[in-house]
């Protein structure tokens, strides 16, 4: 099969498995981007997250983390749900972070690209990814034109907004390489004016992740400080302030993924029963889900601190 058809092929066959975008990019060492990240690390922008620190090298040259790779495919998932928390009071959960864990499914997916990829060329050497490796996906999707990224620091894409799992594939095939769009943000300075935490830099394109909700109540493993006590937006997991006032959302569209669906708890449950919740409900609410990344004690943490 000659490389256009291959690429066409590829293409297709993500699109039926479910995913809502994909774009190649060749696989190189990123230059620009490894000087953003390094003043990034260098300026303590990514709080406790010492990870970050980890594997530079790997996470600016993906040839380092698969040998002989000529390509990244990047893809995209729909996550957006239409649905709300019954009690408006109840404490928050970003709407990511409703449905069965997100690793688990789309991983599943991409296994199932690449066993087609095989199923068209022999063997492959490489590996997929979802959010599961150093790997700067957010730049790479941009690199292969699936969107650009917004001065909330997201990735966009034209016509359909934020609301997307970021997934790769690295391998040693060559693909026809798609290009780079440009950005559409314009003078819109809405998700910086919208943070109630100041965690964008006031001409955007920079985050603070110390100051962001998000990694607040998932990242961060001690106590919040309390210079954020009235400025958690009733958030207890995650945050979607940035993407709920981008006016590229008003294009979002119902996901169609029924592993993403909420368990009813945590669309029902009120206030008081999430400040009463025990270890033993949250295991049999989460089970399964991306919230078990923060335990029960941080959980029960944040929920507290919004008191």
């Amino acid at each position: 099969m000659d490389i256009t058809n291959l690429s066409h092929s590829i293409k297709q066959h993500a699109i039926e498995l479910g995913f809502n975008g994909i774009a190649f990019a060749k696989a190189e060492f990123m230059d620009i981007e490894a000087r953003r990240l390094e003043d990034w690390l260098h300026k303590g922008l990514h709080g406790e997250m010492s990870y970050m620190e980890n594997h530079f090298d790997i996470r600016v040259d993906p040839t380092k983390l698969v040998p002989g790779a000529k390509s990244v495919i990047s893809l995209m998932y729909n996550y957006y749900n239409d649905a709300l928390q019954d009690d408006p009071n109840a404490p928050k959960i970003s709407m990511y972070a409703y449905g069965r864990d997100y690793h688990k499914v789309i991983r599943k997916k991409l296994k199932e690209l690449f066993s087609f990829m095989t199923s068209l060329v022999g063997h492959i050497n490489g590996r997929v990814f979802v959010d599961s490796a150093p790997i700067l996906e957010r730049d790479w999707a941009k690199r292969s034109g699936l969107g650009w990224i917004g001065k909330h620091t997201l990735m966009l894409t034209p016509q359909k907004g934020s609301y997307f799992f970021l997934a790769e594939i690295i391998c040693d095939v060559e693909l026809i390489y798609d290009l780079p769009i440009k950005d559409h943000c314009g003078t819109c300075t809405r998700c910086i004016e919208a943070c109630p935490t100041d965690a964008i830099s006031k001409d955007g394109y920079l985050l603070d992740s110390s100051r962001c909700i998000s990694y607040l109540t998932i990242e961060r493993k001690g106590g919040i400080p309390e210079e954020f006590k009235d400025y958690m937006d009733n958030y207890m997991y995650g945050c979607d302030i940035c993407q709920q006032v981008c006016p590229w959302n008003r294009f979002s569209t119902q996901h169609k993924e029924v592993e993403f669906l909420p368990k009813e708890e945590i669309i029902s449950y009120t206030k008081t029963q999430w400040q009463e919740i025990t270890k033993e409900v949250f295991d049999i609410i989460f089970e399964g889900s991306p919230i078990k990344r923060t335990k029960f004690e941080g959980l029960k943490r944040n929920i507290d601190f919004l008191e």
